[in-house]
């Protein structure tokens, strides 16, 4: 007998069902720019050497990054879609590091020139950022792309505790959060945030809590639930190495989701349920699947356990 999963329905509200319905079933594909941004926690404005879980190797100083120009970015990112995927519309994704840690000004010049490539097959802007790289202008930047084009500002919310951000050397403030949110109320903008479960020093019960702080938030579109992975290049990777703590397997991971999704407010897309390094990278945990194998376990395991996005919400 055929389950919900084998028609492409899956016990929560997921980003690639939303994105064949918003454009009538054309395949819509994310081209990553890399802007050659760095973040304020690691060029000394905040702090250096960035989050405990990053790896640092990959953001090498500007002087010593090769990378192709923004329109040679989006061309071969449009031409790989196109080729491997059979994409047909495109969102350009301004991803690595902190895209919107630059002057206004630069930050149009950037965003224009990406946008220009391939103007009547691009169909949307997301940007990714810290809640205190952002202000007012940069907002209002940000929504004078909506008249076009659908624009989702990511933001790393990463953990709602202070004590969890400072030990990860995280440089913001959930208070930074909250007022990064107070900015965007009413935004034209639609916003996605980026959560970790799993630091060994917080409990289930406090990880649950995200999605009552995420569920107070209106204006907060889509959510990237990542677990924690140790990589190497990070600090967190060093101290690992020394003396391994507890990370969730598969299993409990999917355990615990089970929990998490039912708390999330139904109306909310979830972008991403896992995120997973390059196997060069990564150090722990090894969960010996490929990335769509992981996805397949994490569903499946959901749907056997009854799960039903917002069930247990209560507003």
């Amino acid at each position: 007998m055929g389950t919900l999963l084998d028609s492409g329905v899956k016990p929560y509200n997921h980003y690639g069902a939303y994105l064949k319905e918003k454009y009538d079933g054309q395949r819509v594909f994310k081209v990553i720019v890399d802007g050659n941004f760095t973040c304020p926690n690691r060029d000394g404005s905040k702090g250096y050497g960035g989050c405990t879980y990053c790896n640092v190797d990959s953001f090498t100083p500007d002087t010593a990054r090769k990378i192709p120009s923004i329109r040679e970015q989006v061309e071969n990112g449009i031409e790989r879609a196109r080729n491997s995927y059979g994409a047909e519309k495109f969102i350009i994704y301004f991803q690595p590091n902190t895209n919107t840690y630059a002057p206004t000004h630069l930050l149009k010049m950037m965003y224009d020139e990406a946008l220009s490539i391939d103007p009547e097959n691009t169909l949307g802007l997301s940007v990714g950022t810290r809640p205190d790289c952002l202000d007012f202008e940069k907002i209002a930047l940000l929504e004078s792309y909506t008249d076009r084009l659908d624009v989702d500002l990511e933001m790393g919310m990463e953990s709602i505790y202070n004590d969890t951000l400072e030990r990860i050397n995280r440089g913001c403030s959930h208070d930074e959060f909250l007022s990064a949110m107070n900015m965007l109320k009413n935004t034209k903008l639609e916003l996605c945030v980026h959560t970790i479960f799993g630091f060994p020093w917080e409990s289930e019960e406090m990880m649950l809590e995200y999605a009552h702080e995420i569920n107070k938030h209106p204006e907060i579109k889509f959510v990237k639930l990542h677990h924690l992975h140790i990589v190497e290049g990070s600090i967190m990777g060093v101290k690992y190495k020394r003396e391994p703590f507890k990370l969730f397997t598969i299993d409990e991971y999917t355990d615990f989701l089970a929990r998490f999704i039912p708390l999330l407010r139904p109306d909310i897309v979830i972008q991403r349920v896992f995120g997973i390094a390059d196997k060069e990278l990564l150090i722990a945990p090894n969960w010996g699947y490929p990335k769509s194998k992981i996805q397949t376990h994490i569903d499946k395991g959901l749907e056997a356990r009854g799960v039903k996005q917002g069930s247990l919400y209560v507003a």
